[in-house]
């Protein structure tokens, strides 16, 4: 009669075993999910900061271009001459409002002249020798330079004062 009972203890060590197989095999199913977890937050997140980064470079091409727009009116100013009052009004209108659009977006022209030469804000084009402005000043701004936010949307070209040579 103790062969049933030897079967009982057999069994009961084949379930131990098989118990602790299943725990170690549940576990590693476990880790493999908060991997593939952790692995899709960070997919998620890197598509989230691509997108942004796609949305700002489009907005900055879209608003680079209507700088150039921009500068188009400022060239058209320095031409229109003899033209009637109400074409030289309208041009202004509709530079103001090219202004106020760029404005609401957050870009705003840089103040260059008299300012000191700084490259991150200004592509020097050429010097100019004076004795009464101080070498490294900006004297003369060529095309206008914006700022976007906390950077520069496009530097400002400008001539620096140099000292005279003797």
């Amino acid at each position: 009669m103790e062969a049933p009972h030897q079967d009982k203890n057999r069994a009961s060590g084949d379930d131990s075993t098989e118990v602790t197989r299943l725990k170690e095999e549940l576990r590693r199913e476990h880790e493999m999910y908060l991997r593939a977890l952790a692995d899709f937050d960070n997919y998620r997140k890197r598509v989230e900061r691509e997108r942004g980064a796609a949305v700002h470079s489009g907005n900055r091409a879209v608003l680079r271009s209507l700088v150039e727009v921009l500068d188009n009116f400022d060239r058209a100013f320095s031409h229109i001459g003899d033209a009637p009052s109400s074409v030289s009004q309208g041009v202004q209108l509709l530079q103001r409002q090219i202004l106020a659009l760029l404005e609401s977006q957050g870009v705003r022209p840089l103040k260059s002249v008299g300012e000191t030469f700084n490259p991150e804000l200004h592509e020097a084009i050429g010097t100019v020798a004076s004795e009464e402005i101080e070498p490294g000043a900006v004297v003369e701004e060529l095309q206008r330079g914006y700022r976007w936010g906390d950077e520069v949307l496009r530097p400002a070209r400008v001539r620096v004062a140099s000292e005279p040579e003797s």
